[in-house]
Formats: C-alpha cells, structure tokens, sequence
C-alpha cells in the first residue's frame, strides 16, 4: 500500500512534512491558480512540477481535482468539446510523464462544501461541519440541473475522455459528491449512492475507469462502507483512497480526528489489505490544532500530521507494508 500526500505544486513546508514522516509520494491539484504555470494539458508545466517533486525526493503519483476550468463540461455548455480535448491532451502527458492516476470529480457548479469552518472539536481544535438547513435555498446562477440532464452531460465527457485514458495508461478514480445529496442549490449530485458508482462505470467501461474511495463520503451515503469496499476491490476498481471520518449524516455532520470518529479505521486498512490493496491512501479533512491559521479548514498541517502518523502507526501494527 502506498502512503500518499496532497501537497502543493511548488516546494513547500508541508513538502519537507511528507518527508519527515516518510511519506515519499505526492498528490498535487495542478491548477493554473495554484501554480502559476500554464494547465496540465501543457506537456513543460506538467513536467516542471513533476520534476520540482523528484528534485525534492517526492514522487508524483496523481493529480486530483478540477485541473483547469471544468464548468463547460459539467453542465454541457457550448464549448465543451474543446474543453474536453484539452482534457484528452492533459491524460496524454500523464502517461508520457508516467503520472499513473487522476482522481476526478463531476461536483457542477459547487464542489466540495462545508457550511463552517470553525466548529470546536476536542481539545479546541476546529474542524468543519456540514448543515443543509444553512444552505440557501435559492438556486445558483446555472438554474435548475436535473440528474438526467447531469447524467447525459457525464455520459459525454467519460465516454470521449476513457479510451484516452485507457491508451495512456492512467487510471481516472471518480471522487464522490460532496456532501452526497441529491441536489444541492438545485443542481443535481449524481455520484452520491453506491450504486450510481456502478452505473457511472458501466457507461463506460474499462479497466481505467474506477473509484476514489473516500471512506466518510460513502458513509454519508448510508451504506455499509466495508461490504462496499469489498464489493469495489473485488471488482478491482478501487484506484484511491481518502482515509477520513466523520460523524452525522449526509443532512448535517462534522469532520472527526481519524482515531476521535464512528467509524473502526483500522478495520478498514486492514481489509485493505487483505484485499490485496496497492494503491495510494492519502489522510483528508483534518482539524484545524492549536498555533495554526484556519485559513483553508481541513487542510492544516498540524492535523494532517497527526493523521499520517497514526494512519502508520495502524499499519505498522498490522504489519501492513508502506510504500
């Protein structure tokens, strides 16, 4: 199993973190905002921030997240076909540069939300909530989505872009909807059951074509999150995981500490790993602790540290090996 880290695309404290955990694999949202480089789908910014983490002793295993301006794709605007060549292009460098994953979301309009930021957890801490009853319930400038309408806008994109995909050896893991409603703000959310992952799937299908396994979000779902883990790796189209907790559900719940939550982690690792499990797993949605900014909740890096050493500490207990 590969121990993974979200870091950022230029060298950073948390870069020098990972490293003092032991933690030698990057995950890195390649965004022009967050870069200052043009978009993966250009072959030298891809290869400059690849070749900043292994100057740094860092893999770059993955990308994750929206790489550049997804909102024509998503909701069918016109437009779209070249905004999904660009996308065919950046899968191409992928697989030329030898970047093996990319885990993906099809979230329209709004991505992943918490409604506050600053909720006490133990000790002080902060850490993020979600509460449907605070969110507007006027829709957004895109109107009314329909989950048909969202289903015929993925089925376009995941059939133009998997045979790429498929040609240049790079696995795309669909993240879940989150939180996993329905709809949020009227704009459907259609990667938000267990069973739409299968459906998604079977539109097009691949050994390419695959799940991020984020752990609370298919707790939200209300599903049995082992069976559906066993259910996933058995078919082989668990590519990711994001190892996280919370508590409540999908209407109204919080971001735990990963040994603080309902959910029995090691448990999980574990039938990981008997499930013979290769992939990166990566820490996700930590507190805020004590002496740090919350200026970006859930991404702290006191948290994240904690979380990665207790995530190594149950492996190594269950004499998992870390890559």
């Amino acid at each position: 199993m590969i121990l993974a880290e979200f870091l950022p695309a230029a060298p950073h404290v948390q870069w020098q973190y990972a490293l003092q955990m032991g933690v030698r694999h990057a995950i890195c949202k390649c965004a022009p905002e967050l870069t200052g480089l043009q978009a993966p789908w250009d072959l030298d910014a891809l290869r400059t921030i690849q070749q900043r983490f292994t100057a740094a002793g860092l893999t770059l295993y993955g990308l994750e997240g929206d790489q550049f301006d997804m909102r024509r794709i998503k909701f069918g605007l016109d437009g779209r076909d070249d905004d999904i060549e660009l996308y065919c292009r950046m899968l191409r460098n992928m697989g030329a540069l030898g970047i093996p994953l990319l885990c993906y979301n099809f979230m329209a309009g709004i991505g992943w939300h918490r409604t506050h930021g600053d909720v006490p957890t133990r000790g002080g801490a902060l850490t993020s909530r979600f509460d449907a009853a605070d969110i507007p319930s006027s829709l957004t400038e895109a109107g009314a989505v329909s989950a048909e309408r969202m289903w015929a806008n993925y089925t376009y994109f995941i059939r133009n872009v998997m045979p790429v995909a498929e040609q240049a050896g790079v696995r795309m893991g669909m993240h879940p909807d989150d939180p996993p409603l329905p709809e949020l703000r009227g704009i459907a959310r259609i990667l938000s059951t267990p069973e739409n992952f299968e459906r998604a799937m079977a539109l097009a299908p691949s050994p390419n074509n695959g799940v991020t396994f984020c752990q609370a979000n298919f707790k939200l779902m209300g599903c049995d999150v082992a069976a559906w883990a066993r259910r996933l790796m058995e078919q082989q189209k668990i590519f990711f995981v994001h190892f996280r907790d919370v508590q409540g559900t999908a209407q109204r719940f919080e971001e735990t500490f990963h040994d603080d939550g309902p959910t029995d982690m090691p448990a999980l690792l574990k039938l990981y790993h008997e499930l013979s499990f290769a992939g990166p797993v990566r820490v996700d949605h930590v507190p805020t602790l004590a002496g740090e900014t919350n200026d970006q909740p859930g991404y702290g890096s006191l948290g994240r540290l904690f979380a990665i050493g207790y995530t190594k500490g149950v492996m190594q207990a269950l004499k998992i090996p870390i890559e």
